[in-house]
């Protein structure tokens, strides 16, 4: 009878042995996959942080550039202004001074004593008045086109840094 129990105790002993190396290897399977999705979760944590803070520090840029362009809008809206009031008042000077020169020459014509003169003085107030609206017109032009000059140039330099920050980010 002793050896039927010797003969059983041997599975036994083998049994536990496997089940021990099985529970070693599980546990070690385990800690490894464990270690590994730890490893993972703290690159992805890490990648996430990364990204959050790129995009924050965009959105940031972003928000900056979209108040140097307000600001480049409302500089330029007030130039426009200032100049709306030269042109104005460039505009009021000129016709003041044509209707006083007008009131001046019809005193003038309304003083001839012939016809020759008459006709010579409304001549003369003609050729005046065409070469001071030709002289008008000129000034007037160069008003316009430096007022437009000085109204688009924050304008255009918005335009030119977005170009430069496009250029930035294509490289």
């Amino acid at each position: 009878m002793a050896a039927p129990r010797t003969a059983k105790a041997a599975p036994t002993e083998t049994v536990e042995a496997t089940t021990a190396e099985i529970s070693t290897d599980i546990s070690s399977a385990v800690q490894d996959a464990t270690a590994k999705v730890e490893t993972m979760v703290a690159d992805t944590q890490k990648t996430v942080s990364e990204q959050i803070e790129k995009f924050t520090k965009g959105f940031e840029g972003l928000t900056a550039f979209s108040q140097e362009n307000v600001d480049a809008l409302v500089k330029s809206s007030e130039i426009a202004a200032k100049a709306a009031e030269g042109i104005g008042t460039e505009i009021s000077s000129y016709s003041k001074k044509f209707f006083e020169d007008g009131v001046a020459a019809a005193q003038d014509i309304a003083s001839a004593k012939t016809m020759t003169e008459l006709f010579e003085k409304q001549t003369a107030y003609c050729q005046s008045a065409f070469e001071g609206m030709m002289q008008q017109t000129t000034k007037m032009n160069e008003i316009y086109s430096a007022a437009a000059k000085d109204i688009s140039a924050p304008i255009g330099a918005r335009v030119t840094a977005a170009t430069e920050k496009l250029k930035s980010l294509s490289l």
